[in-house]
């Protein structure tokens, strides 16, 4: 019987809802199709977002700060609906049909775009602006046809992105340490993954789109999709399925409601008279922070401790759920202080993308499209990631002991990173606004190279490695164990956050610089407007964004392991993890 039993993983099933078999099911060939959906989702998304200012404002005839708008809305709102997706997964779907569900709808979207871009009624007439003729805008219908597309994707990029890695690493048993050590390179090739992605899309993609059909580089995204569905789908019979433990929203609702129908009652002077029923190895230290929660483990006098029934956990819940709703509490200060990181990333698929297609690209008689010039961006973060595994790694734990950064350091330096990059996209933009008026602002290509603008995207996209990482490594280790997917769409919203910021600053500096003789900082045709002065005011924000991100990572107290917690630890040979 033991040595049946030692061939099924404990916390899992198969897809009979039977105790997953290790041999048959689980492991790297089940993770790989998994894989295959993200490559696919990040080669439409960043395949649409990166090029996308250039069709809306070529072909579709919107003004720039417009343009720019409506790609951070799409981004902005493909991320936020991570936190729709992973609500559904923990509580009613599963992350296998959530997945399935909304690969499905992505695809669907980039159908219906590809159809969108081929057909010439969903388009205003062609033209080109200038001093005497003004482009007829695309009107209501052809714009909503268009947004209709874009937020289907949106919802399928959100719908499933926050169960992908997730259902990954469900494939791999932590408990076993074979397994383990696969896990953890899963996480480390999932990254990988989304670059080859994300590569992908700003070189092959873009070139399809710009030099041979828009609607073949869409319709190419919507058949890989299909094709990654199919592969998925394969491996129903070969993967491992966790049981739903209930929605983490519910389990903080509940905390905050037990204690807001005890906010007149009075703490006790001891915490250990506080409701406690979980298990003794499962249980969280009591902290003093946040002090006002702990009255949802009050126990109150109509409450019979020997009663056999459970309480209510609306009335009564007990100290290590109210820790875990204060574990996440503490992490927000942090994830507020990285949405303006991804503001400025935002500027890359935008503002940079429209400064690119003003300048010389070519390389003797070929091309660079304006939406490629993303791939040094995507460089940076390959190169950055590789000299840190390589080099700074090792010669951090030789000098500090350490086995690298903590996560806290790498958002420290990817905010560094981010405000230097602005600070090199200020003076890049004021060079090129520079050589637009020596040569006349309606000169279509500017005689100077493209390459100017390889400093703001090689250090943003250096920040991107480290702040990623960081965010990643930060929200799900310093989170409660049944709260991962909610921490993971957490981090994920600080994106979605940074998009939406974005396109506030847009308005707002275009109406607060914007008068009746001049367009402002942010004109339609940015050889007119000041973008240097808008990076600018990124930099000042972003540096005093980490001033802030400084005191908070100071004020972070780090949970500690209970004493059972941390003599298995040493017992185990390793150490508890250390303060940031």
């Amino acid at each position: 019987m033991e040595g049946k039993m030692s061939w099924t993983v404990a916390d899992a099933v198969d897809y009979k809802g039977l105790p997953a078999d290790r041999s048959k099911t689980g492991g790297w060939v089940p993770a790989a199709l998994i894989l295959g959906i993200e490559i696919c989702e990040r080669l439409s998304t960043m395949g649409i977002a990166v090029n996308l200012v250039t069709y809306l404002v070529s072909t579709m005839h919107l003004p720039s700060a417009t343009s720019a708008n409506t790609v951070t809305d799409f981004m902005g709102t493909s991320f936020l609906l991570c936190l729709l997706g992973g609500f559904l997964a923990d509580s009613f779907l599963g992350r296998f049909r959530t997945i399935a569900i909304f690969a499905t709808v992505q695809a669907m979207g980039t159908g219906m775009l590809a159809i969108i871009t081929r057909l010439p009624q969903l388009q205003p007439p062609p033209c080109k602006n200038t001093p005497t003729q003004t482009c007829k805008q695309a009107n209501g219908f052809q714009m909503g046809i268009l947004y209709l597309a874009l937020y289907l994707i949106a919802l399928g990029t959100g719908g499933l992105k926050s169960s992908v890695s997730g259902f990954g690493t469900d494939q791999f048993d932590d408990k076993d340490e074979k397994e383990q050590s696969q896990m953890i390179y899963f996480f480390s090739r999932f990254f990988f993954f989304i670059s080859t992605g994300t590569l992908m899309a700003v070189t092959v993609l873009v070139y399809i789109q710009d030099e041979v059909s828009r609607s073949l580089g869409y319709g190419i995204c919507c058949v890989s999709m299909l094709i990654a569905i199919l592969v998925y789908f394969s491996g129903t019979k070969r993967y491992r399925y966790k049981k739903s433990v209930g929605s983490p929203i519910v389990h903080i609702s509940q905390v905050i409601v037990a204690a807001m129908r005890k906010r007149k009652m009075d703490l006790p002077f001891n915490a250990s008279l506080l409701y406690e029923d979980s298990a003794e190895g499962s249980r969280i230290q009591h902290t003093d922070q946040f002090r006002c929660l702990d009255k949802a483990a009050i126990l109150a006098e109509e409450f019979d401790k020997t009663a056999s029934s459970d309480p209510n956990p609306w009335k009564l819940c007990s100290v290590t759920r109210v820790e875990e709703v204060k574990m996440m509490a503490r992490l927000l200060p942090i994830w507020a202080t990285t949405i303006i990181f991804w503001t400025t990333y935002a500027q890359m698929i935008t503002f940079s993308v429209e400064q690119a297609s003003t300048m010389e690209r070519s390389i003797g008689n070929f091309q660079i499209p304006a939406g490629s010039l993303t791939v040094f961006f995507v460089a940076a973060i390959l190169i950055t990631l590789a000299v840190y595994d390589r080099f700074i790694m090792p010669m951090w734990k030789k000098w500090r002991g350490k086995p690298g950064f903590s996560s806290l350091q790498r958002i420290a330096l990817g905010l560094i990173l981010s405000i230097v990059g602005m600070t090199a996209a200020a003076l890049a933009e004021r060079r090129r606004l520079s050589v637009a008026k020596s040569v006349g602002d309606n000169t279509a290509t500017l005689p100077i190279s493209v390459f100017l603008l390889i400093p703001q995207f090689f250090l943003v996209g250096s920040g991107e490695a480290f702040i990623y990482t960081g965010q990643l490594d930060f929200f799900i280790t310093q989170s409660p164990k049944g709260m991962k997917t909610m921490s993971t769409g957490l981090f994920l919203s600080t994106l979605s956050l940074g998009f939406f910021v974005s396109s506030f600053l847009v308005s707002v500096v275009k109406r607060v610089t914007g008068s009746r003789d001049s367009q402002g900082w942010l004109a339609d045709n940015i050889n007119y407007g000041r973008l240097d002065c808008f990076y600018g005011l990124l930099a000042i924000l972003s540096f005093i964004n980490f001033a802030v991100f400084l005191v908070c990572a100071v004020w972070y107290k780090p949970q500690k392991p209970n004493d059972g917690m941390q003599m298995e630890t040493m017992a185990n040979g390793s150490c508890p993890e250390e303060k940031c």
